[in-house]
């Protein structure tokens, strides 16, 4: 990577973190579109973001796939055709790399390079990127598209290091096939990925434990194959379908919903949710009572729900009564979503472990000890979740205005406004940052939302001749106050999650999400920009153009 560093200008218009859905989108709108000049890093060696690094059996997206792709180019989406309802990583991954060939964006992308540093340059007015291996680029924008589950969470077991056999990170699987035959596995963690990955291995391995601290409320998934009538339609009807879709407070034309679980009979509420069971995906979260999320007796009755299908799935009633969670309300953790998980437990090669009751104590080189027993494993699988929202963003070593690091900003949780930027770090977009509904929120519909805003910002900047926009710290203020007050409106804050960052020690313990919904986002990003920005301050040159806050 080589640069002139004689001139005042800065190397390009924009750097962007991260070639998945936000950096390909963000690439193609700023150079195709605005005609800026644009570089964008990634650590992997191609694209596909979370969906290159997340290759572990059983990985599939939970949003329906004629949903989780992208809006912008009507051409692409009729010529794309998914093969099943709810794609698997090598789809979504050949999706996003016929992208990147159709729009000829791998030319502006640099792989197999790790972002370490970015240091606002505030003489210059430019972002200074540094890389690992010791180049650096300046840019008057920078965009991250880091994601937001991009970084596993570390080990916190002793001993792996010591472990004589195989290891596994459901986030960063190997890219060859991993042959589980006849193996003793072991695999620790049963969220999402966790579970996902459990009903693949166990169809392989010669045993497999699975170790579990915390049951999940997983409901089925509902995957079938796309017919070609199925296709059709929604081609045909693509306009209306986003448009329905951005409308909706998770980003997916689900139109069912009805006012609360506890306005209804017994019998009405046995009949939605077996009618949102049976059509699978995210319906019984999201498409049964409104009420779910934020009243804990309404939430009670989908609870029960579960638990009930559960045992009737499970032929070991000790088994199933583990499996069924009974100390936090449902949805309060990602709700995951599955294809014959509980059944796994009725194979004679299957074997549930009780982390709850007797703790790891630490990995040894023949396997896994517990407070209970010793487990002799060959293959040991992690899947023990991300750091969450932050995680990626503070990977960065981001340093903002007077040399405030963004660790320091984030020392007592995220700080934002509108989960899209921060007061003392201009010109640096969050796409998809906490604060923002992003894992609340059809993720693609999400990234070109803020996308959007970021780039309609910087077009408004330009045709002004302005160099910077940041937030106002009042503004940021009220934003933080803003997402904590919906949060506390919810059951969220009483269960230990990612959403509220309890899954990583020290971290601090806050709703990491806006909970306000995609619709009232929108529309509030949308009052900002009509407001002339409201809640920024513009600069241009020695001046500051400071909008109403």
């Amino acid at each position: 990577m080589s640069f002139d560093r004689s001139s005042a200008s800065p190397d390009v218009d924009a750097v962007v973190v991260g070639a998945g859905f936000t950096g390909l989108y963000a690439l193609y709108k700023m150079r195709d579109e605005m005609g800026l000049t644009v570089r964008v890093f990634d650590t992997a060696d191609d694209v596909g973001g979370t969906w290159y690094w997340n290759r572990y059996p059983g990985a599939r997206v939970d949003i329906e796939s004629v949903h989780y792709s992208y809006s912008f180019s009507k051409e692409l989406q009729q010529e794309w055709q998914w093969s099943e309802r709810f794609a698997a990583q090598p789809e979504i991954l050949d999706y996003l790399r016929h992208v990147a060939d159709r729009f000829d964006l791998r030319k502006d992308i640099t792989f197999g390079t790790r972002i370490t540093s970015a240091v606002w340059d505030e003489d210059r007015r430019v972002w200074r990127v540094g890389t690992e291996s010791g180049d650096s680029i300046t840019a008057t924008y920078l965009i991250s598209g880091a994601g937001n589950l991009s970084v596993p969470k570390k080990p916190e077991f002793p001993g792996i290091e010591n472990f004589a056999g195989e290891v596994y990170l459901t986030g960063n699987w190997p890219h060859e096939p991993v042959d589980f035959t006849g193996k003793r596995v072991g695999i620790i963690g049963t969220g999402s990925s966790g579970i996902q990955a459990i009903t693949e291995i166990a169809k392989q391995a010669g045993h497999l434990s699975v170790f579990q601290r915390t049951p999940n409320y997983a409901t089925p998934i509902g995957n079938t194959p796309v017919t070609d009538d199925e296709i059709a339609h929604v081609k045909a009807h693509y306009d209306e379908i986003r448009a329905a879709s951005r409308n909706h407070f998770l980003g997916v034309p689900y139109d069912q919903v009805q006012d609360s679980a506890l306005a209804v009979s017994a019998e009405e509420r046995r009949r939605v949710f077996d009618e949102r069971w049976d059509a699978g995906g995210f319906r019984l979260f999201i498409d049964s009572f409104r009420d779910i999320l934020f009243d804990k007796e309404a939430n009670d009755t989908v609870a029960e729900y579960i638990r009930e299908r559960i045992y009737e799935r499970v032929n070991d009633p000790e088994v199933a009564k583990l499996l069924a969670p009974t100390n936090y309300p449902y949805a309060t953790k990602r709700p995951p979503l599955e294809t014959n998980y509980y059944e796994t437990y009725n194979r004679d090669n299957v074997t549930l472990v009780d982390v709850a009751s007797a703790p790891i104590r630490e990995i040894t080189a023949t396997g896994v000890r517990t407070a209970a027993a010793d487990h002799e494993l060959d293959v040991i699988v992690l899947a023990t979740g991300f750091d969450a929202m932050t995680g990626p963003l503070l990977a960065m070593g981001i340093v903002g205005r007077d040399g405030e690091r963004l660790e320091d900003k984030f020392a007592g949780g995220p700080r934002t406004y509108l989960g899209l930027m921060m007061h003392k770090f201009p010109n640096l977009f969050l796409v998809t940052g906490p604060q923002s509904p992003s894992v609340l929120y059809n993720m693609p519909l999400a990234i070109e939302d803020h996308v959007d805003f970021a780039t309609d910002a910087i077009a408004h900047l330009r045709e002004r001749g302005l160099d910077t926009i940041e937030p106002t710290l009042e503004a940021e203020d009220t934003w933080v106050e803003h997402c904590a007050e919906l949060a506390a409106a919810t059951l969220m804050p009483n269960t230990d999650s990612w959403y509220m960052g309890a899954n990583i020690p020290g971290k601090p313990r806050v709703c990491m999400v806006y909970l306000g919904g995609a619709p009232t986002y929108r529309a509030r990003c949308a009052e900002v920009v009509e407001r002339g920005y409201e809640g920024f301050d513009l600069g241009g040159g020695e001046q500051l153009v400071a909008r109403a806050s």
